[in-house]
């Protein structure tokens, strides 16, 4: 598993994220296996959400009594989780008191005493910077959170966080898929006023990102569109499948592991945040981030996916 140093930490982090939003109902062997084949595979970087579950930080909850972390075993993971949804609405909430609220929340279900990275998950429209500052900054000097990030987020968005916040804002996850990525799309059609391909929908978000050294988070990376189901086998997608089929076959891998390619081909370095909770598809697509694409092949899979290519 290729890793990197994470811009901003000391994080030496995988290409790939295991994302348990999923677990809820799951048995301890279940989660077990699911994490062990992870970390087997070079993934020990989880990814949590104090809303993922039936309730509040029910995954967070089944994650930690699952596994029962020695202070050893839980130091040799990264653990991120995000906060700023409110389930009841549902409505977004940056206060101070909500994100110190969850980030206790989310310490608590998750048996430990830190969070390697908290992220903020969605926009708040009625932020306010100074608040979120004054959050990060308790958390940070009590040791309860290493390092902040958003996740949804626009530069300006990011921008207007940076005014007031201190510590460096280290990642930004958004959907990315190689059927989903306007955020690489717009900038390759630039210029067209013909192309629906061509409108800036996020004020290009991953040039931003590349600048300002926050790592990009890629999540649903096998997801078609918004919550149209997977790619992968859709007949929807009958060229992409077939340009995927054959690259899989050149490179021996599973089919998982080229979508998976697609996204860390491409130089902002990303990281791909798995939602499966099966073990066999972790193993499949952790393979991906040791294949490295060919431009020809990279720029074939966006054309098959329905992008222009001027």
């Amino acid at each position: 598993m290729k890793t990197f140093t994470m811009p901003g930490t000391e994080i030496e982090a995988p290409q790939v994220v295991l994302g348990l939003m999923r677990i809820q109902d799951k048995t301890d062997d279940e989660v077990r296996t699911l994490v062990s084949t992870a970390l087997d595979a070079g993934i020990d970087f989880m990814d949590h959400a104090d809303l993922y579950g039936s309730s509040y930080h029910g995954c967070e909850r089944r994650f930690a009594e699952a596994l029962q972390l020695t202070s050893s075993e839980r130091d040799a993971m990264t653990i991120q989780t995000k906060a700023g949804i409110v389930k009841e609405g549902p409505y977004f909430d940056f206060s101070y008191e909500h994100i110190v609220q969850r980030v206790e929340g989310s310490l608590e279900a998750l048996g430990t005493d830190y969070l390697d990275i908290l992220l903020l998950h969605r926009p708040d429209a009625l932020v306010e910077p100074d608040e979120v500052a004054r959050a990060f900054d308790d958390l940070h000097h009590a040791g309860k959170v290493l390092h902040f990030g958003v996740s949804n987020h626009t530069p300006g968005q990011i921008e207007l966080l940076r005014r007031s916040v201190k510590q460096p804002l280290v990642a930004n996850q958004i959907q990315m898929s190689v059927t989903h990525a306007p955020a690489i799309a717009a900038g390759v059609a630039a210029n067209m006023g013909d192309l629906d391909q061509s409108v800036d929908r996020d004020n290009g978000v991953v040039d931003y990102c590349r600048l300002h050294d926050i790592t990009l988070q890629a999540w649903s990376p096998f997801q078609s569109r918004f919550f149209d189901g997977p790619f992968l086998g859709n007949p929807s997608y009958p060229e992409l499948n077939k340009v995927i089929d054959r690259l899989a076959w050149k490179y021996e891998v599973p089919v998982e592991a080229i979508a998976v390619a697609w996204l860390t081909r491409h130089p902002a370095r990303m990281q791909v945040v798995l939602g499966t909770t099966t073990p066999e598809r972790v193993t499949a697509a952790a393979k991906g981030a040791d294949v490295h694409l060919s431009r020809a092949e990279w720029y074939e899979m966006f054309r098959a996916a329905g992008y222009t290519v001027p």
